[in-house]
């Protein structure tokens, strides 16, 4: 999956799932900053529009006090689902997704994500925790 010389591992798969309530600027997702994690893998964002009328969102990446625009006010339709992504995004270890509705109470963002290890944890391992 990541091209590298240290082995990787797939430790966990998640959903993170927001409901864009306002139009503040929101946190989705965090990569894990544990030392044993090299990244995550957002394989999916979809957005949801359940009302009746269009609008748009803006995802942005932060790493460390730089900010990157990945959607810059991208058009949802009326009553729609879109999916943002073409091809995996990858986050190194602390990055975060943000997302960020023109108009509150419309929009809900579902990203499916892969959480890479450096380790693998075996089944036997994790019944001794």
């Amino acid at each position: 999956m990541l091209i590298t010389s240290i082995p990787q591992y797939i430790q966990g798969i998640t959903n993170a799932k927001i409901d864009l309530t306002d139009t503040d600027n929101e946190v989705l997702y965090t990569a894990p900053s544990s030392a044993d994690f090299n990244a995550s893998v957002i394989n999916s964002i979809l957005v949801s529009n359940d009302s009746g009328s269009a609008d748009t969102i803006t995802v942005t990446l932060v790493s460390g006090s730089d900010i990157f625009s990945l959607f810059k006010l991208e058009e949802i339709g009326a009553v729609s689902t879109k999916e943002l992504l073409l091809k995996d995004l990858i986050l190194q270890s602390g990055e975060i997704i943000k997302v960020q509705a023109a108009t509150g109470a419309r929009l809900h963002v579902v990203a499916s994500i892969q959480e890479i290890s450096k380790t693998r944890i075996t089944t036997s391992a994790l019944a001794n925790i």
